[in-house]
């Protein structure tokens, strides 16, 4: 019982602060149609890290619901359920890697950790860029002029989530390597 609690709160509390760095003006929200490099990845790939799959679609999810309850930008509710309910639930199949990450931190296995870390991170980032990508092709093709929808789309949501996948993949490394009770509780 203890444990299951532990997993909610720690689900509830990274989830809140996703959404908080998501919002803070920390980050750089410099594109029109949204998307924005931000921290807020960083908690759903700690949760992710810390409690596997579970923990980090949950969190995603929760994520994703959080920002359309607050005036999420949605066309269509088809456009709604891919970039917010997958796009941010996605970013949590960082999980799938969580035994293998918390396992190389304890058996102080630095490089193999950030590897498993990277893909990881690599998949999370990438899972929601594929979300971001065909929603923009499929519900944006109005905002595109003289230009391939998908090119448009690829460009744009690569413009923020390459710089959103680095500078994730540099603070949950830091984290780890500075606090590795950060990723798997007591060591």
């Amino acid at each position: 019982m203890k444990n299951k609690t532990l997993f909610l709160v720690e689900v509830a509390i990274f989830t809140a602060l996703a959404f908080l760095l998501d919002i803070l003006p920390i980050g750089f929200k410099l594109w029109p149609q949204g998307g924005s490099v931000s921290f807020a990845m960083i908690p759903i790939f700690i949760v992710a890290f810390r409690w596997g799959l579970k923990g980090g679609l949950l969190s995603g999810f929760l994520w994703g619901v959080l920002q359309v309850a607050t005036g999420a930008f949605i066309l269509h509710p088809l456009q709604g359920i891919i970039e917010y309910g997958l796009a941010f639930t996605v970013v949590g199949l960082a999980g799938l890697f969580a035994k293998q990450v918390i396992e190389s931190i304890k058996n102080k296995q630095v490089k193999r950790a950030f590897l498993y870390m990277l893909a990881g991170v690599f998949l999370g980032s990438a899972a929601r860029f594929g979300c971001h990508f065909i929603a923009g092709i499929v519900f944006f093709e109005s905002a595109v002029d003289g230009q391939p929808t998908w090119l448009y789309s690829l460009i744009y949501n690569l413009s923020y989530m390459i710089p959103s996948f680095i500078l994730s993949l540099i603070v949950v490394f830091f984290l780890f390597y500075k606090q590795p009770r950060t990723l798997v509780g007591k060591l």
